[in-house]
């Protein structure tokens, strides 16, 4: 392998793929485009058909033809569970502790929680497309992951479940992302202050039954605190709420459309407001 890229987001751990016997090449070519996706560039492939750098393999792979899928090694199972700590993939798992072949399990989201503590070598085993893993396979595994689905039709595409697994190990796997880093953006509480205190007035300029007014005002905090309002959402939802106080109180003012310098309502007043528009 190829040094620090390979070992993903996570420098104290390492999570290659393998396929036991994949049959059609397209496939490989999809699990490699996940792995390459999510930050994985360890393929290895047990009995694998013809990779045809012409066919539909690497058709199917994207970007990852030209690093993940010509650099894909041929393996054995043995080999494969001598050297990682392994986790085995089935859409059929057993109901109780007596039958430990696929019993116990866990789902994607709990295979990456169990490794949160821990740093090692993880090898995802992903099976044959018509009848995954076999018994005899699954029994030399350490772990046993089943992904959740609709019981009238819980088999999922090779493809699709080995997506979903390394999905929801990006945590380790992918150091950046191309979505911006939303945590930040939330209104300070000042800011979300002023909007409860609007909204008061707001409940004040209507008459708002007195027994009600606190219990409603609760609602509202409780609502935006669930919500973490960003600064343009705070500040448009206190214009709004000034606004339509002030236009109660006073409605002879605003039924020509005079206002205040605010003409978008959000409590900014008339500015430049061309950083805030949408693409």
């Amino acid at each position: 392998m190829s040094g620090d890229r390979d070992a993903g987001a996570d420098g104290g751990r390492e999570f290659v793929v393998v396929v036991v016997e994949p049959e059609t090449p397209g496939n490989v070519g999809t699990i490699a485009r996940a792995m390459k996706n999510f930050g994985i560039y360890d393929l290895r492939l047990v009995n694998p058909p013809p990779l045809d750098p012409d066919g539909e393999a690497y058709g199917f792979a994207g970007h990852a033809r030209e690093d993940v899928l010509p650099n894909a090694t041929e393996t054995t199972l043995e080999e494969v569970v001598e050297e990682f700590h392994t986790i085995g993939t089935t859409a059929v798992s057993h109901e109780d502790s007596t039958r430990h072949i696929r019993y116990p399990f866990k789902t994607p989201v709990e295979i990456a929680d169990s490794l949160e503590s821990v740093e090692t070598k993880t090898a995802l085993v992903f099976g044959r497309e018509g009848t995954g893993l076999d018994n005899e396979e699954l029994a030399m595994l350490d772990e046993v992951c089943c992904i959740p689905a609709d019981d009238r039709y819980p088999v999922l595409n090779l493809g699709q479940a080995a997506t979903i697994l390394m999905y929801e190990l990006r945590r380790f796997t992918v150091e950046e992302t191309q979505l911006p880093d939303v945590e930040r953006e939330r209104a300070s509480e000042d800011e979300i202050e002023v909007v409860y205190r609007f909204f008061d007035e707001l409940l004040d300029a209507v008459d708002y039954r007195e027994h009600k007014r606190t219990k409603t005002s609760r609602m509202m905090r409780r609502l935006l605190g669930r919500a973490h309002p960003t600064e343009r959402e705070a500040a448009t939802l206190t214009g709004v709420f000034r606004r339509a106080a002030e236009a109660v109180r006073d409605p002879d003012r605003f039924r020509d459309g005079d206002g205040d310098g605010d003409s978008d309502g959000d409590g900014l007043g008339d500015r430049d407001t061309d950083r805030d528009a949408e693409p």
